[in-house]
């Protein structure tokens, strides 16, 4: 269904969305849009760059060295 909308099809719709909503109301719509996505971009780097923090640390952890030796003395 969707594949048939073409170039005409896609300037009608927004033309009636203008129509129905105004100018004002669809730039703000478009502007809140803008900064759900950069919220979401932000959240997901922000959550994969945890993930990579962890997994150092874990790696580091595992990995034997003098810290292991004094954990083995105490």
């Amino acid at each position: 269904m969707l594949n048939n909308i073409g170039l005409p099809g896609l300037l009608l719709i927004a033309v009636v969305v203008l129509v129905m909503f105004g100018k004002g109301k669809v730039s703000s719509l478009m502007g809140e849009v803008g900064k759900g996505i950069t919220a979401f971009k932000k959240g997901v780097n922000d959550g994969t760059k945890e993930l990579e923090t962890q997994t150092a640390e874990a790696a580091k952890d595992v990995t034997p060295g003098e810290k292991s030796a004094e954990k083995d003395k105490v």
